[in-house]
């Protein structure tokens, strides 16, 4: 399929406004739960319906700062800098950014 080919290029995400934004222009936060490098996600289930995995292709390859971990249920999910990265369902509009700082674990991206 072309388009995930082409995705494999194109960064997942961008920086914007001093975050990291998925390409519809939603804030992406980091977990602290997480460790960074390990391939996994420790957010899943209930977790990940608040927080919905910035998903990545099957067949999506690493590339520079750009990793994919596997999650607990087989689904790809980009990471940056060994973080998985992850949306939050209370964010409405690109430039919310009303994940920062949940439970004192939850963090806006940054690039």
């Amino acid at each position: 399929m072309a388009a995930s080919a082409a995705l494999a290029q194109t960064p997942p995400a961008k920086p914007a406004d001093g975050v990291l934004v998925g390409t519809n222009g939603m804030t992406l936060y980091t977990f602290d739960r997480d460790q960074a490098g390990s391939g996994k996600s420790v957010c899943n289930g209930q977790c990940a319906a608040l927080w919905p995995p910035l998903a990545a292709p099957a067949d999506a390859k690493p590339s520079g700062d750009w990793t994919v971990v596997t999650r607990d249920d087989g689904a790809k999910q980009w990471a940056y800098k060994g973080k998985p990265l992850y949306f939050w369902v209370k964010d409405t509009k690109a430039g919310d950014k009303t994940g920062d700082g949940v439970n004192n674990v939850w963090k806006v991206a940054k690039p």
